[in-house]
């Protein structure tokens, strides 16, 4: 990424805190030189962390100027001492860039349960502000990790006449389940949306590709996409069903895309990100379904790491996905090989060439119904001992 690649009238900031033991980065900062129309997507989880109380209803009203996010400590499940801390955290950023602290957005990620201090935030929010740059997004990417092997970008370019950009910055490794994961992800555009556009086409576009998305099964009490635009372009405001509309919604969607690949291929100890494709469903809802199911199966995860083309672990996990299907029609192939045919092997030697297809770190897994014209696309990696040994200690 380069300074073409960022979004006029945006600046970024990160710093360590001290929040993370480690010592390394873990409060990052994100500002608009003016108020930006928002819009948002939250964990569909229960439990629900501090800093999501504050930020849902201040995203619900459409402006956001400030986005602070945290890592190393999720203040999730903390009570009323959480949600003071989010809210002193969110006054003290408000007094400092001088605006309404409802155009504050807070994000924390990290361990949960335990109370996130205030310190860092008491002498860390100055030297944030101090050090707003508009060439620090990468810096922001990292200070969000937490069990990240690496920090994820990702940029899209309108050339036409609209002339504007989209940034995205997303963490995320673990706990990585369909309706979003432990995840956060803003997305930053200097075009002019409309606002009701703002909201539809990330709706769509999340459900395409953040929700669209399976590591290990769990959802997260932290969760949520930020789209910010700010219209620092000085473009024509994009507006609903228009050509420019679309442009703009096939822009977000592969940034949001390529941060959800990201993601997955981050997968805590993951070696392969695997594209489990459903196609000739009887409707979009029931190819979904059946992808979901193979997705996050574990006994088809474990035997993607083992690289074993087991066909039969993908037609049961089809089988009781709940969707209505006839076994003697279904065809899987890994890439363009196939291992199975109207429900039945194809052979050694097919199945050779697709073991050796499981030898490679990306590949897709297709699922013919043979029972309509609808697809849809899952992405998930194996799953293996690294997993479990991140996982069993994450705390400590």
């Amino acid at each position: 990424m380069n300074s073409a690649d960022i979004p006029a009238g945006f600046r970024f900031s990160g710093i360590a805190s001290g929040i993370k033991k480690t010592g390394k980065l873990d409060l990052g900062l994100i500002v608009s030189d003016c108020p930006a129309d928002c819009a948002g997507v939250f964990t569909s989880n229960k439990v629900i962390a501090a800093p999501l109380l504050l930020t849902k209803p201040r995203v619900a009203k459409g402006r956001c100027q400030a986005i602070l996010v945290n890592s190393g400590n999720a203040n999730a499940c903390t009570g009323g001492a959480g949600l003071q801390v989010a809210e002193t955290t969110l006054q003290l950023l408000a007094g400092q860039l001088q605006i309404a602290d409802d155009l504050i957005a807070v994000a924390s990620t990290g361990v949960i349960g335990e109370l996130l201090p205030l310190e860092p935030f008491n002498a860390g929010i100055p030297e944030l502000v101090a050090g707003l740059s508009a060439v620090q997004a990468p810096v922001v990417a990292e200070a969000m990790k937490t069990t990240d092997a690496f920090s994820k970008v990702a940029v899209a370019t309108e050339h036409g006449k609209q002339n504007y950009r989209i940034l995205g910055l997303a963490k995320g490794a673990g706990m990585i389940h369909p309706n979003m994961a432990t995840m956060l992800a803003f997305v930053l555009t200097d075009a002019q949306v409309a606002p009701e556009l703002l909201d539809t086409v990330l709706q769509k576009t999340v459900q395409k590709s953040f929700n669209s998305i399976t590591v290990d099964g769990d959802t997260s009490t932290n969760d949520m996409v930020l789209l910010l635009a700010n219209g620092a372009a000085g473009s024509a405001t994009i507006k609903p069903d228009t050509r420019e509309a679309e442009k703009f919604s096939q822009h977000l969607q592969r940034v949001l895309l390529d941060l959800a690949k990201m993601i997955v291929r981050d997968g805590e100890g993951a070696t392969k990100l695997v594209q489990i494709r459903v196609v000739g469903a009887k409707n979009e809802n029931s190819a979904r379904i059946a992808a979901r199911s193979v997705a996050t199966s574990a006994l088809v995860k474990t035997a993607f790491f083992g690289e074993d083309a087991n066909w039969g672990r993908i037609i049961a996990a089809v089988g009781y996905s709940g969707i209505d299907v006839d076994p003697n029609r279904i065809d899987i192939s890994f890439n363009q090989i196939p291992v199975a045919v109207n429900g039945l092997a194809v052979g050694a030697e097919q199945e050779a060439q697709a073991t050796a297809v499981l030898q490679l770190d990306e590949f897709v897994v297709t699922i013919n119904l043979h029972s309509g014209p609808a697809e849809s696309s899952y992405y998930t990696s194996d799953l293996n001992y690294e997993y479990v040994k991140i996982n069993a200690d994450y705390r400590t």
